[in-house]
């Protein structure tokens, strides 16, 4: 089974301020878990497109009911594989990260998409979607549990992170988004429709 998150969120700045401020979030004081970022692969397309690839790496603590269970010559970093598709037209920004280590503890796969507000187009509207999964027999449901908890966790801290950016580039004239409204399934694959079903991500090199 794959626990599915789903959330949408209003930020009260346009779409050009928000997609400069993506590229800036790090350092920031919501974000310590964040170690490094590092361009692999970037790219214009014949559409005037702009196809990027970065690694970052993260911290990546375990549960102390895990630590009974794993070496303590786990890995405590984490490494991650970001894909994103600048649309500047169309004012659309998808981004598609994965983690590349301790995929049979947990896999997390996440989707967002930034694109201009229709009812408001000053602002921007956030679509947030991940897919977390575990190969831990015997486990796999309290380390899906406990990995939507920390995603959670972790997309609030994005979210101000990435408040903490535009405030630092354009003022403090921008507000907190409002919390997004969150939709969970405890057995995801039944509800998932061919549209939103966690899909491979797409290879640039």
């Amino acid at each position: 089974m794959v626990k599915y998150f789903f959330s949408e969120a209003d930020i009260k700045s346009s779409w050009d301020h928000v997609f400069s401020a993506f590229w800036q979030r790090y350092p920031n004081p919501f974000s310590t878990h964040v170690l490094t970022e590092d361009v692999v692969f970037r790219m214009v397309t014949v559409d005037q497109q702009l196809i990027t690839r970065r690694l970052l790496t993260k911290t990546n603590r375990l549960p102390r009911w895990a630590e009974r269970f794993f070496p303590s010559t786990l890995s405590r970093c984490a490494f991650i594989l970001e894909d994103s598709i600048v649309d500047p037209v169309n004012k659309s920004f998808t981004t598609y990260t994965w983690n590349l280590n301790h995929t049979k503890l947990m896999s997390v796969k996440e989707r967002c998409i930034f694109q201009e507000s229709v009812a408001h187009p000053s602002w921007t509207q956030l679509q947030r979607e991940a897919w977390i999964s575990s190969d831990v027999f015997g486990f796999s449901r309290a380390i899906q549990e406990f990995g939507l908890a920390r995603f959670k966790s972790n997309q609030v801290k994005a979210m101000r992170g990435l408040e903490y950016a535009l405030t630092n580039l354009y003022g403090d004239v921008h507000q907190r988004p409002p919390r997004p409204a969150m939709r969970e399934t405890k057995e995801a694959q039944k509800h998932l429709t061919p549209a939103t079903a966690p899909q491979k991500p797409r290879q640039y090199v």
